[in-house]
């Protein structure tokens, strides 16, 4: 029997050692084959290269590094590259948390959203540590999240959001099913002049902070809890149509 082809990408780079932890977390699943980028791509959201010529190389067995976003690294893998179509996608891990509104800019989660987009069961992964300790711990919850999702599959137009405390795997509390909380980010622009007298900016300030709220996954975090939060592809704000429709009654004159 031919066993289940794994996509693995993160937005943190090809060298990156979380990328190194899940990958050989998840050899015993399948066939693990990993595509990522060459270098740093944090925070690129889902952005896709389209004009500029993307380049792949070789770096090992099964293992590839592409000169662009992970969108463009799921894409080249599924749509041309891979031997076959992949059972799974899985992103990261992820130094840091994708929490909340961070989804949004996260490259990580991109990831896994291209692979959902493609019709194939995704998860992103992120230790909530900006330098973790226990990759290992962490790819150990991916690699059994990865097999329950081999097994059972996800709706269709679903992926996982996975945050996972940066702790050793027995003082993990347990998992968690949660939604997206609120960022409260408290960026600033920073100004400087470079040697020329050119003007350049850093956006940067204060770390992000979050509104306590139940039943989130800032809230299941922080209870030394993963929390898993399903996204989906809909977008659309079904609540508001109604209201809508009634604001642009005549509006095309």
């Amino acid at each position: 029997m031919t066993p289940p082809l794994i996509l693995v990408t993160n937005d943190d780079g090809i060298g990156a050692p979380g990328l190194a932890a899940l990958a050989a977390a998840l050899e015993p699943l399948g066939e693990v084959h990993v595509y990522a980028p060459d270098r740093q791509r944090s925070a690129v959201g889902h952005a896709v290269s389209l004009h500029t010529p993307l380049r792949v190389t070789d770096t090992g067995e099964r293992r590839r590094m592409v000169d662009g976003t992970p969108t463009d690294c799921v894409m080249l893998a599924v749509r041309g590259l891979l031997p076959r179509r992949p059972a799974l996608v899985v992103s990261g891990i992820n130094s840091g948390a994708n929490l909340g509104d961070d989804v949004t800019y996260s490259g990580t989660v991109a990831g896994a959203y291209e692979g959902m987009l493609l019709g194939i069961p995704s998860l992103a992964v992120s230790n909530i540590a900006y330098a973790p300790e226990h990759y290992a711990a962490s790819a150990a919850v991916a690699a059994r999240l990865a097999a329950r999702v081999l097994e059972r599959g996800l709706p269709a137009g679903v992926m996982l959001n996975v945050n996972i405390p940066d702790l050793p795997g027995n003082r993990i509390a347990g998992v968690a099913a949660t939604r997206m909380g609120r960022r409260n980010y408290q960026d600033e622009i920073v100004e400087r002049e470079d040697p020329r007298g050119g003007r350049y900016y850093w956006i940067g300030g204060a770390q992000p902070d979050h509104y306590p709220e139940t039943g989130t996954d800032f809230e299941a975090v922080g209870r030394g809890l993963v929390s898993v939060t399903p996204l989906h592809r809909d977008l659309t704000a079904h609540g508001a149509l109604a209201g809508l429709a009634a604001l642009l009654d005549g509006a095309a004159g």
